[in-house]
């Protein structure tokens, strides 16, 4: 579990999917669709994703995609160590 700096009221649990699976099978399949990007668990915001994205990088932090500029804003993706994809998001507008 992992809170943002500075905030007491928000908590963000991360684990691997096989861990609130039936079976072993089942888990296999959802980490393949994790994988492939077919879920993600969400969106992680940002203020400044390309400095963010540097800092990040830097630490050893997988990103999938650089920082690229999108209709809603300035997002890279990237992964944890469960395979799991977020996005990492700045609004711009």
């Amino acid at each position: 579990t992992v809170r943002p700096e500075g905030s007491k009221n928000q908590d963000l649990l991360l684990m691997d999917p096989a861990h609130s699976m039936l079976d072993a099978a089942t888990a296999e399949q959802v980490r393949a669709l994790i994988a492939k990007g077919a879920l993600s668990p969400g969106v992680l915001a940002t203020s400044d994703c390309r400095a963010d994205y540097r800092a990040m990088s830097a630490a050893g932090v997988q990103f999938l995609q650089e920082p690229a500029t999108r209709p809603y804003g300035i997002e890279a993706v990237l992964r944890d160590d469960s395979g799991n994809w977020f996005s990492f998001t700045q609004r711009t507008y």
